[in-house]
């Protein structure tokens, strides 16, 4: 009986507080659904023509998956013209833009419009202060002092590397093939991600993942980078959730969890690889009798001893230097923008070769040519067809398609053409209120027909020969491509995914031919924001290209 008293009098002290806090609760999620609810029928962007939303909670996002190849937002330009309305969470509107003119005014101005606070949040507090996820002046800051390890001079030391898991992944592929008498299939998806893997880890800082020699069993550091970009979305109602709703982010979630801690083995080893490095070159600087390293000392062919020693140089100034902090922070972003992009593009190239087997062989013919088994840069880039097909896979096979920009201010987004709105008003510009997000169409772009012609949609690397005016009105920051964007905060890192590719296609296109390993309908591309292969008979198998891989034996 007492028992039951007290436990009563605990219930009776306890329960307005839990009261409080549910209410609290509850009142602050009525009062931002109230704000989300007015944000989305007083929009601006409301006037905007658009496809109606199937879902009230996942409006348009659950379309894409529906599409084979991303030709959701090319069939909706195609029908509404090049600016229209979807819906993302909670019927949340977003525009799209294909106008050449809008796309320029997003790009050029950053701080009007930054990447959208739910991810910037989520990847801060993941992956720390990176360049890919910090705002405003600290970007200009980072961006400014990691220029010079991006710059040609920095990737032509490090295109040593490229050739040399070039040719690594190679001899993989040759011993392959003679252990099967000829021809074998090859998953080449699954193994150009471990050579692009093993390439960033050694330029980027110095670290040997080991991938392509360690078969199913990566070491550490490999295996929490996979674990990683397994558990990474495009999108997630939970993410956006935890943005807007702080208190969710209390609810345990497995997949945030499995992120965490990759994200926790990243930092720990990045950390003793900084801490490594500084030390080593502590040493170096006494060996020289100095204080530390000067500018002349920053030799170094990986990015993060570069950065390592500009922050100990005793005569760089300390506003061109980075906290040891910041610098660990590049680690999980040199791998999430270095590794997975190009791997995806390389094999995406490999999949054109098969489709047309005479860009194959011509590009062969070119590359034989060539008088050297170790290539420099110049020599790389001194190649035009291999330029051309690059040109064409980064066009019609942009790693990335699309690109969410939110607008942090209430702004008018001016047109090159004249829109009409859906109640037959003509339009010279969009209004945009703060919170709205503009979706930059990469791949929509790189493909289109009034862009780049009627045979926009075929692989023709011929056409980099003589393009035509109208590529001119993309601002991309090369090529006249969306693939890698523009302006101030255009892919600092373009320099070194050209010339890895470039590498990786060098070596595998003089050693062997490729064919299909599948029948070449079954390979399909369901992607939203990434577009990788994978096969309509094994979806849920993930991204994959089986091909046959035969080397290559000149006619006699």
């Amino acid at each position: 009986m007492g028992h039951t008293l007290s436990l009563m009098q605990n219930i009776s002290i306890t329960s307005p507080e839990i009261l409080a806090v549910v209410g609290t609760i509850l009142g602050y999620a009525v009062w931002r659904l109230f704000r989300l609810l007015s944000f989305v029928y007083r929009t601006p962007l409301r006037v905007l023509p658009g496809p109606p939303a199937p879902s009230l909670v996942f409006g348009n996002l659950n379309e894409f998956g529906e599409v084979e190849g991303s030709f959701l937002p090319d069939q909706l330009f195609a029908k509404y013209g090049k600016n229209y309305v979807d819906r993302e969470f909670f019927m949340t509107p977003r525009l799209w833009t294909l106008d050449s003119r809008a796309i320029n005014h997003v790009l050029m101005h950053p701080t009007e419009y930054g990447r959208p606070e739910e991810i910037v949040q989520n990847c801060i507090k993941n992956f720390g202060q990176g360049i890919l996820f910090v705002q405003g002046q600290e970007h200009r800051q980072q961006r400014r002092i990691m220029n010079p390890a991006f710059g040609p001079s920095q990737v032509r030391d490090l295109t040593a590397i490229f050739v040399q898991k070039s040719i690594q992944l190679r001899d993989m592929w040759a011993k392959a093939a003679s252990q099967a008498g000829g021809a074998v299939r090859v998953d080449v998806s699954r193994d150009i991600s471990k050579a692009t893997l093993d390439i960033i880890g050694m330029a980027g800082f110095n670290y040997d993942f080991q991938a392509l020699d360690a078969g199913d069993t990566p070491n550490e550091l490999s295996a929490a980078f996979q674990q990683l970009f397994t558990n990474l979305r495009s999108f997630s109602l939970f993410g956006y959730l935890m943005a807007f709703i702080p208190v969710f982010r209390l609810i345990p979630n497995p997949r945030l969890k499995r992120v965490e801690e990759a994200a926790d083995v990243i930092k720990r080893v990045g950390s003793k690889l900084v801490t490594d490095q500084k030390a080593a070159t502590a040493r170096a600087a006494a060996e020289k009798h100095a204080q530390g390293p000067e500018r002349n000392d920053l030799q170094g062919r990986d990015l993060l001893t570069l950065l390592i020693k500009a922050n100990m140089a005793t005569d760089i100034p300390d506003n061109q230097k980075m906290s040891d902090e910041d610098v660990i922070s590049q680690i999980p972003t040199f791998l999430i923008a270095g590794h997975e992009t190009t791997s995806t593009s390389t094999t995406w190239a490999l999949y054109a070769f098969c489709k047309h087997p005479e860009v194959q062989r011509k590009l062969r013919e070119e590359l034989l040519a060539v008088d050297t088994e170790t290539p420099t840069m110049e020599d790389l880039n001194a190649l035009p067809y291999l330029d051309g097909v690059i040109r064409e896979t980064l066009r019609l096979y942009a790693p990335i398609t699309q690109l969410s920009r939110e607008a942090k201010k209430d702004d008018v987004i001016p047109l090159n053409e004249p829109m009409t709105d859906r109640y037959g008003k003509v339009h010279h510009e969009i209004r945009i209120a703060k919170g709205n997000k503009v979706i930059l169409p990469i791949l929509a772009a790189n493909r289109s027909k009034e862009i780049w012609g009627e045979d926009a949609l075929e692989f023709k690397p011929e056409r980099w020969m003589q393009p035509t005016k109208m590529t001119s009105t993309l601002p991309g920051v090369w090529g006249h491509l969306l693939t890698f964007i523009g302006g101030p905060r255009a892919c600092i890192g373009y320099r070194f995914a050209l010339v890895e590719l470039k590498a990786l296609l060098f070596f595998l296109v003089r050693a062997f031919e490729f064919e299909f390993g599948v029948p070449a309908e079954d390979v399909v591309n369901v992607a939203a924001a990434l577009q990788r292969p994978s096969l309509r008979s094994a979806p849920k198998e993930g991204s994959q290209l089986p091909l046959l891989v035969k080397p290559y034996e000149a006619a006699a």
